[in-house]
This record gives C-alpha cells, structure tokens and sequence, in this order.
C-alpha cells in the first residue's frame, strides 16, 4: 500500500502468525547456533530443536541479526512504498538487536523509528500489537481525510513528509504505553541456561541455592530479576497463577501463557486464567522460540500481562 507505515520486529515477539500477516509486519529473525551449526529462529529451528539440544547437553548459543538485515527490511519498505517504519525489538538489556536496528535506521532511506521495548515475548508482542493497531487507525483516517483532495504539489509532499514523522511519533507513544503497562512472570526449572547465557542479573545470587527453591523471576527495567523464591514447583506454577491474577485485576488485558516443552503445565493454567481474570481480552498460548529457549531451558513457564491501550487517534 503506498504511503503507508511499516511495522518491523524480531522473532522473539513470538507472534500469532495471523497477526503478522494481517498487519503485513516484517519480522527479522535473530540466529540460534547448535554446536557448529547456525539456523535463523522461526525459519530453520523449532523450539522442540533447541529443547532437545539443551537436554542432550550440546552447546546452544544465540546472536543478533546483523545492521544489514535491517537494512534490507527498512529499504523493503521503502520500495514498497511506506513513508516510514517503526522497528521495535526485545530489549537492549538482552541483546545487541536494538543497536544492529539503530545503526541501519541512520542510513535508511525513509524515517525509522527503533523502539527498545525493555520486553521479550509477547510482552514485546504486546507492544508491536499496539503499534499495528494505531497505524491502522491512522491509515484509515488518512484514507478519510484524502479520499475528495485531488493531486498534490511540492508542498503537498513536503506536507505529507511532515505528516509522516508526526504519525511515527505517535505510533511510537501507543508502542511505548503498552510497555509501560506489560509484566512478565516466569517460572524456570534450573537457573543454569540463564546463567550460562549471562542473561540472569541479580537472580545469580540463587543459583548457589537453585536445588533447594524454585525461583519465580520477572522482568524488571529491561533485566531478568528474581522476584520470589518458592519450595516446589507445583507452588511455584501456583503462585505465577496468583501475581498474573493479580497483575491483571479489572482492567481490559491481554494474557499470553508462554512455554518450552511444557505444555500440560501452560494450557491448564491459561484455561485457569481465563476463568478467573473479567478483562480478558485476548488468551493467547504459545512455545517460547528457539532464541529465547535457548536461555531459559525446557520446563519454562511464563505469562505475560498486557493492558489494552486504547489508541487516542
């Protein structure tokens, strides 16, 4: 669609497919490497792969996409016709994938905005969502207020330019408000794919007592942090449920259930939440990739909470 926003995220957002098309949303995959072997997430491994590695004991290390794979996806666009892009990514504090964006929006042929949504998952997913949802608001009411004017001049374009950077600025607000509100809690069975990942934080002060407690951890200022220490893991699961309840209470939200080869412990307790939380919006169940596998280990379980940001525009 000519003079329309691009909307570009990694493949950490985790998103429904669906949503992905619908919104016509670039995703740019970050690598996963298996011993000696590189794939691209979401295109040449499955999270069942990198489970099966981790459980096997072989080496599983991930990497960023490089500026020029960003580079490719803004001048994308550009050939398609957008007047600018929003890119935004899991956060910097996790990974070197917001810089890669930065260096190739510098040199990119339209405008681009790169957000650090401090998220991963679909607490980032959240946010791209929001994002998607004011561009289409946007467009249609772009699409109302040209729809009786006839060809423009110069100035009509340099107008329009005007307009564009107006436009990314608010569809960076709705991705930024949406992160304000999104929490993500998470369960792991060991600590050690974190730590041997550095992506632990402060929670490294557990590891010494991970037999003894099953650490529930969140994300906090774009870090993994500990958030309480529990004896089991089925109090453990029971307590995610009671802070994700919690977290949500009456308001309009959005719940993902995230998992790595855990399923019968993630669609119960997304069926328990759908009972027991009144704003539910959208319930979402979804396997965790093979980047964000790689770090947490088989047995994860997460849930993300997401307010439902109604777009002022």
């Amino acid at each position: 669609m000519p003079g329309h926003l691009a909307l570009v995220t990694d493949s950490t957002a985790y998103l429904p497919q669906q949503a992905v098309d619908r919104y016509r949303i670039q995703v740019v995959p970050l690598s996963v490497a298996v011993g000696d072997e590189v794939f691209a997430e979401g295109v040449e491994i499955s999270p069942k792969d990198v489970a099966e590695a981790l459980r096997s004991k072989q080496r599983v290390t991930t990497s960023r996409p490089s500026p020029e794979t960003f580079a490719a996806a803004y001048r994308a666009a550009a050939e398609a016709g957008a007047r600018g892009v929003v890119s935004i990514h899991l956060s910097a504090e996790l990974s070197g994938t917001v810089e890669a964006a930065q260096l190739a929006a510098a040199a990119a042929p339209i405008p681009v905005r790169v957000v650090d949504s401090r998220l991963v998952g679909m607490a980032l997913g959240g946010c791209v969502l929001a994002a998607a949802e004011s561009v289409a608001a946007l467009e249609a009411a772009r699409a109302g207020s040209v729809s009786g004017d006839g060809d423009g001049d110069g100035g009509d374009r340099a107008a329009g330019a005007d307009a564009a950077v107006a436009d990314l600025d608010l569809v960076v607000a709705s991705a930024e408000a949406r992160a304000a509100g999104t929490a993500g809690f998470f369960y792991v069975d060991t600590l050690e794919h974190l730590r041997r990942g550095g992506r632990i934080g402060t929670a490294q002060a557990l590891v010494g007592s991970a037999l003894a407690v099953k650490p529930l951890l969140h994300l906090s200022g774009g870090r993994i942090e500990p958030l309480e220490k529990v004896r089991t893991a089925s109090r453990a699961i029971a307590r995610l449920e009671e802070i994700a309840v919690e977290r949500a209470a009456q308001q309009p939200v959005d719940i993902t259930v995230h998992h790595l080869a855990a399923a019968h412990r993630a669609e119960p307790l997304a069926e328990r939440l759908r009972e027991r939380v009144p704003g539910l919006r959208e319930l979402y169940v979804s396997e965790v990739g093979a980047v964000i596998g790689a770090h947490v280990g088989p047995g994860l379980l997460a849930v993300v909470v997401s307010p439902v940001i109604v777009s002022p525009h």
